[in-house]
């Protein structure tokens, strides 16, 4: 499975802000982008004035990079997006914010996306009380997504996870249930509901062309 393996700091650098990719360390002065403003590469080029292309691909990096996910991959989540009926853009986002390690990020299971990635794929996540060791699966309204344990209970690992947690508040597409460690899926996200500064207009021009 291919995967971005460079230095997470170096994408929030490119894109000139905080994409809050190491979880708690962007909240502290250790941040990358608090410490080394300048863009990663050769600081003697001349930085020139940002032309229409670059905005656009700024912010389609910008989006890849927040979600973890590949060239190919969110290419393909484009295409999707342009042959469903609606706006392309916030299809995009829908799709992104579906994926299930998105899912778990946004629950504060994983203090990052990167993190819940790795939760998901290391097994320790169920969906309707099945492992899914998919990181990119989609979840759909109605699904409960929860902590893999023994007799159903939270391992322990997870609590100190938990309580530590995101700072990021539960979107409104997910109900957190009344048993700790787990979710439903009440419905698609919405623009509201997506805790989001992407500007999926400028991405939409992007791939237009």
């Amino acid at each position: 499975m291919a995967r971005y393996t460079d230095a997470n700091c170096r994408q929030c650098r490119r894109v000139g802000e905080k994409l809050f990719l190491k979880g708690e360390r962007c909240y502290t002065p250790k941040c990358a982008v608090e410490r080394r403003k300048n863009p990663p590469g050769d600081r003697s080029l001349k930085r020139r004035r940002a032309s229409e292309w670059s905005l656009q691909l700024r912010e389609k990096q910008k989006a890849r990079f927040s979600y973890g996910v590949l060239e190919r991959q969110f290419r393909k989540y484009y295409q999707l997006a342009n042959e469903r009926p609606g706006v392309t853009g916030d299809i995009l986002l829908q799709y992104l914010e579906r994926r299930l390690d998105n899912v778990v990020y946004r629950l504060a299971f994983a203090g990052s996306r990167k993190q819940a990635r790795q939760l998901v794929t290391h097994g320790h996540i169920t969906v309707n009380d099945k492992k899914m060791d998919i990181p990119s699966y989609l979840v759909s309204t109605g699904d409960v997504v929860k902590w893999k344990g023994a007799n159903g209970s939270v391992p322990e690992f997870a609590k100190s996870m938990m309580e530590s947690g995101g700072r990021l508040s539960t979107p409104g597409w997910l109900k957190v249930g009344s048993e700790k460690g787990q979710a439903e899926v009440l419905g698609e996200p919405t623009l509201e509901t997506i805790q989001s500064n992407i500007d999926v207009r400028l991405i939409v021009e992007f791939y237009s062309k």
